[in-house]
């Protein structure tokens, strides 16, 4: 009885608990919709705000000086490019050198913020988990940026890949912005001081998102060979879910890669997410159609599109009553008996009174409120009684003559096909514009995002030893630093103190179960009746055949205590629902092992007892 009572009381509790959890949290939800707007907030006074204001925002907006980071378990050395290579970059000497701040205007933006006058920095991540790793950071929210750097020589698409990678951080999150690359064009008259959004790229790649728009660009200025126009090409979308990689504030490796054979991939952390073709996966395609539409044909004024026309030598037939009613009534129907033909459906209510205040000369004639007739519920109905009205058997309708095919059907007209004029058939789109150097231009709404370890290559193996050597460091330094479950549990109760009952019920519900269910009984004294004996008593049964019996209840024991019935027992405890973690799992053996010595303890005292007995 106290049992169940005990498992009552713990079952109420768990429920509790359980109701409690969406109140505790739609209450977290709140406070975090709170906080997104004061950020809103915020955002609208950077956005009011004069150009010298907004300097002293950025000021403000910069965060507090971070936290001494723990000692980091690893130690951050800068990466030293190997191999062939058209660019590296990683910021470890702290400084811009090398890199041109655009003084340009966009021209089709409003004054006050056609102006790339974002801010940019050389500084370490705000929660750095590598003490002394070097980034660029765009500084400034709803600013435009723009920076660029020349490579060390120009890349040439001939035989050899093109492989472009580097690392983003998006440290505040992001709400509507890009932090993608351009490869820019080797032209005659590139300026980087002029860099803008129009000038002449050869391919543009990396993440960009606005709203809940989650977008990894790889996109590539094809020359059109005939008019020497050039024309984006967009790959396709792809298939993975990109929605972590902006919202997990961890460092992220981009990579494209596009081989000779005009194939190409896009990687993520080493992990391919885009894959395909020049020729066949992009958007709109590289090579035009052979044959296009006539735009000078016209359909001809005579072309009949019609498959089917009304039968010609069709004719009404002479029975054919248009003017046929839809319903008649229905000559079969008799009036029920008890019809009350005399009797209103409704009356005026009897027991209605006109109002003292009612004016005739006002209001009218005052009339008393219709009420169903009394007469009339015992009836099958009251009043003048009409035949049902059916369909008519005879109703055709208005006639039309029969559909027939047209013999003078000529089809959907089309325009003719004719050959292309701008047709070309460009076998090797991989061979781009050649490139001479990198640009970020960008517009976002958060700041803080954090670029590092730049790096272009014409071999996949040395790109891949430095993403080891660079991208692998912060990799490894994040998993060191990642707390661990209990840490973590800590965190998680002190934000959100109702968790406790969570923790609580989830290691005490199914301590006092293995405790109610393993620890109450309590072994009975046993006495065998030989042992009691006396040569004044009864005679008793034979003792073999009494030690036979007793013999097979010991093998039953040692069956339940051996290793197999311990794990039998064991199925059957971990099939109740509530239990689940290590220590209650450590507890529930140490139980059973101390019920196990318990056991073989009593069974040895049981054969000492037998043995003096076999002697006499």
């Amino acid at each position: 009885m106290h049992q169940k009572a005990l498992l009552f009381v713990l079952l109420a509790a768990g429920l509790l608990c359980v109701g409690l959890v969406p109140t505790c949290r739609a209450q977290d939800q709140n406070q975090d919709e709170d906080a997104d707007v004061e950020d809103d907030l915020d955002l609208d006074l950077d956005l009011a705000g004069t150009e010298d204001d907004d300097e002293l925002d950025v000021d403000e907006e910069a965060p507090p000086a971070p936290k001494a980071p723990a000692a980091p378990k690893v130690t951050y050395k800068a990466p030293e490019p190997m191999g062939e290579h058209f660019f590296a970059e990683s910021f470890d000497r702290g400084t811009l050198d090398g890199w041109v701040l655009s003084k340009a205007k966009k021209d089709d933006a409003d004054e006050e913020i056609a102006k790339y006058d974002g801010k940019w920095a050389v500084e370490e991540m705000k929660d750095t988990k590598l003490p002394g790793d070097k980034g660029l950071v765009l500084k400034s929210r709803a600013k435009h940026h723009a920076i660029s750097a020349p490579l060390l020589r120009p890349f040439t698409f001939d035989s050899m890949p093109l492989v472009i990678q580097y690392e983003v951080n998006f440290q505040s999150g992001i709400d509507c912005g890009g932090a993608y690359v351009k490869l820019l064009s080797e032209t005659p008259g590139l300026d980087l001081d002029q860099f803008v959004d129009k000038t002449a790229y050869t391919i543009m790649f990396g993440p960009d998102k606005c709203g809940e728009d989650y977008k990894l660009h790889f996109i590539f200025r094809h020359k059109n060979p005939k008019t020497g126009q050039y024309e984006e090409k967009h790959a396709k979308k792809p298939d993975a879910d990109l929605r972590s990689y902006f919202t997990d504030k961890k460092t992220h490796l981009y990579t494209l890669v596009v081989n000779a054979d005009n194939s190409f991939e896009v990687l993520v952390d080493q992990t391919v997410v885009n894959s395909g073709n020049l020729l066949k996966d992009v958007t709109p395609p590289v090579n035009p159609p052979a044959e296009i539409e006539d735009p000078d044909d016209h359909k001809p004024e005579d072309w009949d599109e019609r498959p089917k026309i009304q039968d010609p030598d069709a004719v009404k037939p002479e029975d054919w009553d248009e003017d046929a009613p839809a319903q008649i009534p229905d000559e079969v129907a008799v009036k029920p008996d008890g019809w009350l033909d005399d009797e209103a459906e409704y009356i005026g209510d009897p027991d209605a009174i006109k109002p003292d205040d009612w004016d005739e000369d006002m209001d009218g004639e005052w009339e008393a409120p219709q009420v169903p007739n009394p007469a009339c519920e015992s009836a099958p109905g009251c009043g003048p009684w009409k035949r049902p009205m059916i369909d008519n058997p005879s109703y055709k309708g208005k006639w039309k003559p029969p559909m027939v095919d047209n013999p003078n059907y000529q089809g959907i007209w089309k325009p003719r096909k004719i050959p292309n004029p701008d047709y070309f058939e460009d076998l090797q789109p991989f061979k781009m514009t050649p490139i001479s150097a990198l640009g970020l231009e960008l517009w976002s709404m958060t700041s803080d995002i954090f670029f590092d370890d730049f790096f272009i290559t014409n071999d996949r193996n040395t790109a891949e030893r430095w993403a080891a050597d660079s991208w692998g460091l912060k990799k490894a330094a994040e998993g060191a630093a990642e707390p661990g479950l209990a840490a973590q549990m800590l965190t998680a109760a002190e934000e959100r103190p109702w968790l406790w009952i969570v923790y609580v019920l989830t290691v005490a519900l199914p301590l006092v179960l293995i405790i109610v269910f393993c620890c109450t009984g309590k072994e009975k004294k046993t006495t065998t009746p030989a042992a009691e004996y006396k040569k004044t008593d009864e005679p008793q049964p034979d003792v073999k055949e009494e030690e036979e019996d007793e013999e097979e209840e010991d093998k039953a024991e040692e069956a339940k205590s051996s290793p197999g019935g311990l794990a039998l027992s064991l199925t059957r405890f971990w099939s109740f629902p509530s239990s689940g973690t290590v220590t209650v799992w450590l507890i529930f053996l140490q139980l059973q092992r101390t019920r196990v010595m318990k056991k073989r303890l009593l069974l040895r005292k049981r054969r000492e007892r037998r043995r003096p007995r076999q002697k006499r």
